[in-house]
C-alpha cells in the first residue's frame, strides 16, 4: 500500500482552497477547479485545511474503503493543486507516411493513413497547440483527467504499429519493435 494520504497536500503560493457547500473549490492563476465532497465515496474521509495544509483524514481507519478513499482524495487534491497552478501537458507526435496533425477552430484535425481525416472536437477546458513539425502538438489543461483521457482518445487513432513503427506516440514512449515474417 502506498500510504499516500499520511502526507498532507501543500497548498502552493497563489492557490486558495475552499469548502463551499458540498465541494471543495480550488482556485489558482491558471483556473478553477471544483471537486465534489457528497458523494458517497468522498464522505468516507474528512478534509481540513490548517497551516497552508490540506489534511485528509479517514472517517473509520478501520474500515477498507475509507482508507482507501484517504488516499484517492489526497492524490486528487493534490492533482487539483498542481493543475491550477502550474497545468498538466501531454506532448504527442505522429510517426508515418503523409501522418500529419492541425488545428481548425475548436477542433484536432489528423490524417493518419485513412482514407478520410479524423477530427476530434477538443474538450472545454483544454488546448491544442501545435509544435515545430506538423507531426507535433501538445495538449494541456488545467484537469489531470481530462488532459490524460483526450490524450488517450488521440492516441487509439492510430495505435504504434510494432512492425512498421508508425502511429501516434506520446514523447518519450518506446514501442519494442517486431521482425516481420520470414520466407
Amino acid at each position: 500500500m502506498s500510504r499516500a494520504g499520511k502526507y498532507p497536500v501543500e497548498i502552493k503560493n497563489g492557490v486558495s482552497i475552499e469548502i463551499v457547500g458540498g465541494a471543495l473549490v480550488v482556485k489558482g492563476p491558471k483556473g478553477e477547479i471544483k471537486l465534489p465532497l457528497d458523494t458517497k465515496n468522498a464522505g468516507l474521509v474528512e478534509i481540513k485545511i490548517e497551516n497552508n495544509e490540506v489534511v485528509v483524514t479517514p472517517k473509520d481507519a478501520e474500515d477498507k474503503a475509507s482508507r482507501a478513499m484517504w488516499g484517492t482524495m489526497t492524490r486528487n487534491i493534490k492533482a487539483a493543486v498542481i493543475g491550477v497552478s502550474e497545468g498538466f501537458v501531454k506532448e504527442m507526435y505522429m510517426k508515418g507516411v503523409g501522418y500529419k496533425a492541425s488545428v481548425k477552430g475548436k477542433d484536432l484535425v489528423l490524417v493518419a493513413g485513412y482514407s478520410h481525416d479524423v477530427v476530434l472536437p477538443v474538450p472545454t477546458g483544454l488546448s491544442v497547440e501545435m509544435g515545430a513539425t506538423p507531426t507535433e502538438f501538445i495538449i494541456k489543461g488545467i484537469d489531470k483527467v481530462l488532459v490524460g483521457q483526450f490524450a488517450d482518445k488521440v492516441h487509439k487513432v492510430r495505435k504504434a504499429d510494432p512492425y512498421k513503427g508508425k502511429g501516434i506516440f506520446y514523447k518519450g514512449e518506446k514501442i519494442r519493435r517486431k521482425e516481420g515474417k520470414k520466407k
